[in-house]
């Protein structure tokens, strides 16, 4: 794919193009989201991987598929987040708030729950 159509489906060709240490702050944000939807995999495959004489098979194998579940969700997210932050900047809008952020948070708080339950049980 020749630059100037990626360019143009990420609608990057409009506006103007911002300041480049704005553009590297959106990248180094991207990154951010990027490593900690690495950490929730690896997360999703330790548990898979070594926790067998702590949890059932089906527990182990639901934690394991929610962990890298949301690592999934979060990387395509930032990527969203990456392109519209972009965008904004571009034609000098608004920042959109993350959506990651309560997704995140929320998902977080339900595994670790789960976890406590689990332990406990």
């Amino acid at each position: 794919m020749n630059p100037h159509r990626q360019s143009r489906w990420f609608r990057l060709h409009t506006g103007a193009a911002p300041d480049p240490r704005f553009t590297l702050a959106n990248e180094r944000t991207f990154l951010a989201w990027i490593r900690t939807a690495l950490a929730l995999l690896a997360g999703g495959i330790a548990i898979e991987a070594f926790s067998s004489d702590l949890f059932s098979d089906s527990a182990r194998l639901g934690l394991a598929v929610l962990l890298t579940t949301l690592a999934m969700i979060i990387s395509v997210g930032a990527f969203f987040r990456w392109l519209r932050i972009e965008q904004a900047m571009r034609l000098d809008r608004p920042i959109p708030p993350p959506l990651q952020i309560p997704i995140l948070s929320l998902a977080v708080a339900a595994v670790t729950l789960l976890f406590a339950v689990l332990l406990a049980s």
